[in-house]
């Protein structure tokens, strides 16, 4: 099964000359087995069965709570690709972006850009917003949209109808495909995901939090591109807890997916 998902992704990506091209309409292929880096953890998860570490592609996300990072020394302890916050909501920018994406690009680090949602605010508002501060860059990765409850927000903590957290995940979803050319990236944690029906999400990349269990198992089989296992990691280059990911893949395909979303 595994061999035959390869073979379906590497033919795929021959078939597609736009640049657009996700994992998410392949079923998830458990990567194969690979020597990846293995990162300290503050507080390990005591993975049994398919642990990060057997996937050969890992990568972090940053914010401001990261304020300043060796982007040179974290890429030569094994971090391929970052996701930078850029925006939340429609009039908040991250005070570290552009330090942070610039400084992953002078690195060769590939980067992509996230918005955080906010439900205090028209979807369409927050997809201008993103597009004036993050920039079209054709050798950026797929921009995300974070979606995810935020219980502990000064201002808005209300929980929209699904259907209604749905229309507006698409507003703005349609509005940075058109702007930057690629398809989005939704990332999203449990509880989100099932309260939402995000399984609804087809042909999109999923990006998933699961930091106690494969993402296989919590997310009921979804399929997914990447998977953050840890938000307690410890990264050289970093200081304090990070954020840990892996890409769905081994290091050949990762190199194929890199190829499509060049823009």
């Amino acid at each position: 099964m595994r061999i035959l998902a390869v073979i379906l992704m590497t033919s795929m990506l021959g078939a597609c000359a736009s640049g657009s091209y996700d994992l998410a309409d392949l079923a998830p292929a458990s990567a194969l087995p690979s020597k990846g880096p293995r990162f300290g953890d503050n507080d390990p998860h005591e993975w049994t069965v398919r642990a990060p570490w057997t996937y050969g592609v890992h990568g972090t996300d940053v914010s401001k709570y990261q304020p300043d990072v060796d982007w040179a020394e974290a890429r030569q302890s094994g971090i391929s690709f970052v996701f930078i916050k850029a925006t939340e909501g429609g009039d908040r920018v991250d005070e570290a972006f552009r330090r942070h994406w610039n400084g992953a690009k002078a690195a060769g680090i590939p980067r992509a850009a996230y918005h955080f949602f906010y439900f205090c605010r028209p979807a369409i508002e927050q997809a201008r917003w993103f597009i004036a501060n993050v920039p079209r860059d054709p050798s950026a990765l797929p921009p995300v949209l974070d979606m995810e409850w935020n219980p502990f927000s000064p201002t808005c903590t209300i929980r929209p109808p699904a259907e209604k957290v749905r229309a507006e995940m698409r507003i703005f979803l349609d509005a940075i495909e058109r702007h930057y050319g690629k398809r989005p990236i939704i990332y999203t944690s449990i509880d989100f995901f099932e309260d939402n029906g995000l399984w609804r999400f087809k042909g999109y990349p999923f990006w998933l939090r699961s930091v106690a269990g494969h993402p296989d198992d919590k997310y009921g089989g979804h399929p997914w591109v990447f998977w953050q296992y840890t938000g307690t990691g410890v990264v050289p280059g970093i200081e304090g807890n990070a954020d840990i990911n892996v890409f769905n893949g081994d290091t050949s395909a990762w190199q194929k997916w890199l190829e499509a979303q060049a823009g």
